[in-house]
């Protein structure tokens, strides 16, 4: 018997994985690390040292962790609660609110952060409010955003990326076997003691795999500061190091930086978790466990859930009502109603090419993604590979991976090629096209990755193994019996590679730097600096055509996917 399924085909695929995860995932990376260790050929901590003796880049690294710290210890406080209620009875229009609970993901805390600062500002709407009720006086208005939108940022950073702890802790509490509560409660344990002794120890590990990715997307977060303004932050540094990538090392050194801090955590991560066990006897479902609500309980559990999900709309629903809006100056509400910045924004050459930019670039990444989604999935399925552990960890390595760092890193490596043809087309400078592609690709694989596995898994291989027998080559067995089966799978985990990528923030806003290549986040952003007073509305407008596309995307997906669309987020 053969240790290893090795063919032409099988060899081909292998080498063109290689070749692309060198090209675009390990040469970028090694390339940051080289220039941040080695001056003037020589390995140095210098550049390091450079970074930690300056004020600037200190307080932007104390920003930075205190960011990511709040928004984590915040969205913990907030999402045990809410998975506990959710998993824990069964009331009257659950599933209905088991979705609101997941809306904020349909739009970046980069576009809910027009909508805060308006709400939030000195003078914005609530503060105007208060000042009509006689609670706050006209020149002492209450600075809720904080230190120059510091807690703007965690606030919002907050209510957008809860869901994301949430699908994972609310997974790992419904796994939790329920015999285990019983036997507790039957030992006369009450429900604190209940969850701090039973129920916290067991999600632990889903608790941990959202809390990591919530620490490092706030950490990493570029488009919500730098609609703040708060410029004291790990990322805007590093936004603003990539016009000084060929002069100044203190950009190598944040992104090296970043790097090492994103596989520590998730290092760390795995040895607390390893030196524990935290198996159970029954693998079980709170479906059949689960405490019908009374009345009341059912009426208490909608105003707490459904008022956590108001107030993370809130920004949403501001950045509507601006799109909408002629002027938004001093008042509670705007005082003339308009549709001209949509017809400024579809009738405007800058904007209409933003959206073309960015439903092209979606578009071909997804396609993209599908190709290589599918080829990995069938090699880890289908195939005994060598190192196919290696491959598997290759595929999920982006999910761990900042999109900070591989747009500078792709800044750095693709920059003034001597040859004419590959600075022409993977220059950023000149045209950042395919790379645009490829980030976007590349940053999304995993999701159709999981998706393409979970697929293959589920289907059996007889109708594969007929086919063999009848003579069919593995391509031809592949396209007519195989992808037909997953073709559900498939659909699921294009689309949603093709809406995130639709309102990705870092790799637009660091490798798109001409107007005319501009994906629809940077127009957003260019929008929001100019003085003309109507381009915030139309960037308001904007940021709603990309919400109507990214919200389809994902009922689309969902119709598709169903109940199964929540392992699309999980660590």
């Amino acid at each position: 018997m053969k240790k290893y399924d090795l063919n032409l085909t099988t060899v081909a695929f292998l080498a063109l994985l290689l070749a692309f995860f060198g090209a675009f995932l390990f040469y970028p990376v090694s390339l940051s690390l080289k220039n941040a260790f080695f001056a003037e050929g020589r390995f140095t901590f210098r550049y390091f040292q450079l970074l930690l003796s300056s004020p600037l880049q200190r307080e932007s690294l104390a920003n930075s962790f205190l960011i990511a710290l709040l928004t984590t210890g915040l969205t913990t406080l907030l999402t045990l609660p809410l998975a506990w209620l959710m998993t824990r009875f069964d009331f009257r229009g659950k599933a209905l609110l088991s979705g609101l609970l997941l809306v904020p993901m349909i739009m970046p805390p980069f576009v809910g952060a027009i909508g805060l600062r308006q709400l939030l500002a000195r003078y914005g709407s609530v503060n105007l409010l208060l000042m009509k009720l006689g609670l706050v006086a006209p020149d002492a208005p209450i600075d809720w955003l904080g230190q120059g939108g510091f807690w703007g940022i965690v606030m919002l950073q907050v209510l957008n990326l809860y869901p994301i702890m949430f699908l994972n802790v609310s997974a790992a509490m419904a796994n939790i076997d329920p015999a285990m509560r019983e036997a507790a409660q039957n030992l006369g344990a009450g429900q604190w003691r209940l969850f701090r002794t039973v129920t916290l120890p067991l999600i632990l590990p889903g608790y941990f795999a959202g809390a990591i990715i919530v620490f490092i997307w706030a950490f990493t977060d570029l488009g919500t500061p730098l609609i703040f303004g708060f410029s004291r932050v790990v990322p805007v540094q590093i936004f603003d190091a990539v016009n000084e990538i060929n002069t100044n090392p203190l950009g190598y050194a944040l992104v090296v930086f970043v790097l090492l801090l994103t596989v520590a955590l998730f290092v760390v991560s795995k040895q607390v978790l390893a030196g524990k066990r935290y198996e159970m006897l029954a693998r079980g479902h709170t479906l059949g466990a689960e405490t019908p609500a009374t009345f009341r309980q059912t009426l208490l559990i909608w105003t707490a859930l459904g008022g956590v999900v108001l107030v993370a709309l809130l920004p949403h629903l501001a950045v509507i009502v601006e799109s909408f809006a002629s002027q938004w100056f001093f008042s509670v509400l705007p005082g003339d109603w308009t549709g001209a910045n949509y017809a400024d924004v579809f009738g405007h050459g800058l904007t209409v090419s933003s959206i073309r930019n960015s439903l092209f670039y979606s578009s071909f990444s997804a396609l993209l993604d599908l190709a290589l989604g599918v080829i990995i999935a069938w090699l880890l399925t289908r195939r005994r590979i060598p190192l196919a552990g290696l491959l598997d960890a290759l595929a999920m390595l982006p999910l761990a991976l900042p999109g900070i760092v591989l747009a500078f890193g792709y800044v750095a490596g693709f920059d003034n090629f001597q040859s004419r043809w590959l600075n022409e087309y993977f220059n950023p400078r000149n045209n950042p096209t395919l790379l645009l592609i490829i980030s976007y690709s590349v940053r999304r694989l995993p999701y159709i990755v999981r998706s393409a596995y979970a697929g293959f898994q589920q289907t059996s291989v007889t109708l594969e193994e007929a086919s063999a027998n009848l003579g069919a080559s593995p391509f031809r067995t592949l396209r007519k019996i195989t992808l037909p089966l997953v073709m559900a799978n498939l659909i699921a985990g294009t689309i949603l590679t093709f809406s995130f990528a639709m309102l990705e923030v870092s790799d637009g806003l660091i490798l798109a730097m001409k107007e005319q290549y501009y994906p629809l986040t940077k127009m957003i952003y260019t929008l929001m600096g100019r003085i003309d007073p109507n381009a915030p509305g139309v960037a308001c407008a904007l940021g709603v055509v990309g919400m109507v596309i990214l919200t389809a995307s994902l009922l689309i997906a969902g119709k598709i996917l169903g109940k199964k669309m929540g392992q699309l987020f999980r660590a």
